[in-house]
């Protein structure tokens, strides 16, 4: 009798440790940092699901570059935890990614007008349309497209 008590306790905290890995239904980063395992194909990935779609979190930037859409964020989510566990900072050179991993420094070029920065990774998104990164309001401001809200750009991962 008691090794199925134990069987149960056992299967009932395996469900509870599960359910901490999912991303929380509002849409932040459980505990761990990054929600692991629920929706990978490769068990060793970090993944995630925002608003029904899944994400894997890539394994490195080495050579990473793609051009796309930039939109910034400011004092709404200003203070507020990041996936990575910082409060963000709106006057700091920080930006969101779905997919790159945490840390990572990338250049973000406003292809409008050839302005550059470094931004470090520390966050996850943008999860609207086709947007490809989401910056901080100081990056946004030295790229000069904090206006126009949203900018084509090119980012390239960097070694800092």
């Amino acid at each position: 009798m008691l090794a199925i008590i134990r069987m149960i306790m056992a299967a009932c905290v395996f469900l509870l440790l599960s359910a901490c890995a999912d991303q929380n239904s509002n849409g932040s980063i459980s505990s761990s940092g990054e929600p692991g395992g629920a929706y990978c194909k490769n068990k060793s990935s970090l993944c995630y699901k925002q608003d029904g779609k899944k994400y894997q979190v890539m394994k490195t930037s080495r050579n990473y570059e793609e051009k796309g859409v930039a939109s910034w964020y400011g004092k709404k989510f200003n203070k507020k935890r990041t996936s990575s566990g910082e409060r963000y900072n709106m006057y700091k050179m920080t930006a969101a990614h779905k997919t790159l991993p945490l840390s990572t420094y990338v250049q973000v070029t406003n292809l409008s007008n050839g302005k550059r920065v470094i931004v470090k990774v520390n966050d996850r998104g943008p999860f609207i349309g086709n947007r490809l990164i989401d910056l901080s309001y100081a990056a946004a401001k030295k790229l000069g497209m904090v206006n126009q809200g949203i900018a084509p750009v090119s980012i390239k991962a960097v070694k800092v």
